[in-house]
């Protein structure tokens, strides 16, 4: 039996929000550029990784979600804008982003992030960034200068609207097919 478990705290997104994000992707693919492109099904917005999480603590996160999700009533997000980190000209990991609803989806990260540093995960220093992360750049060479010439094109790219609520605690299982995740617990939003 393994004792740890790869752990994290996201939201999903529904059908409509995902069939047009491969859309994009599909776009996006057509550079020369060395990607990793994520598999569709695997999207969301991680609003905490938490790593290797000891099996017998998993109860204990699960349950310090479900309060910091409390705090937060549900709400709507637009889901859109393309970008990249660090940049579009130097892109590492590609994204689709959030307009309206963003404060609130950086409201529920506190929220969510806070009970969770009790238990000893620690806090981000960097700023919370609400993203889809649809692809992940291997390395320099050709087609990165055009996929970054694309993602400027797809700036004002509009996946959808989302209802937001509840978070999930997901694991996270790795092998060569790339992740599949299995939701070990969910936690409403608001106040019941």
């Amino acid at each position: 039996m393994k004792h740890t478990v790869r752990a994290f705290v996201a939201v999903e997104i529904g059908s409509g929000v995902r069939n047009r994000t491969q859309q994009l992707i599909e776009r996006l693919r057509a550079t020369a550029a060395d990607v990793k492109w994520v598999d569709p099904h695997n999207l969301h917005l991680t609003l905490k990784f938490l790593g290797e999480v000891p099996s017998k603590e998993i109860a204990r996160v699960c349950e310090a979600a479900k309060r910091g999700a409390a705090e937060v009533e549900p709400f709507e997000l637009v889901v859109c804008g393309v970008g990249a980190f660090p940049n579009a000209r130097r892109p590492r990991t590609v994204w689709v982003g959030a307009g309206s609803g963003e404060a609130a989806m950086i409201a529920l990260h506190k929220q969510i992030e806070t009970p969770l540093a009790k238990l000893g995960y620690r806090k981000e220093h960097r700023r919370f960034h609400p993203h889809l992360t649809i692809g992940r750049v291997r390395g320099g060479g050709l087609g990165v200068a055009e996929l970054g010439q694309r993602i400027e094109q797809n700036a004002d790219f509009e996946a959808g609207r989302i209802q937001v609520a509840q978070v999930i605690v997901f694991s996270s299982q790795l092998d060569r097919s790339g992740p599949t995740y299995e939701a070990l617990g969910r936690a409403k939003l608001g106040k019941e």
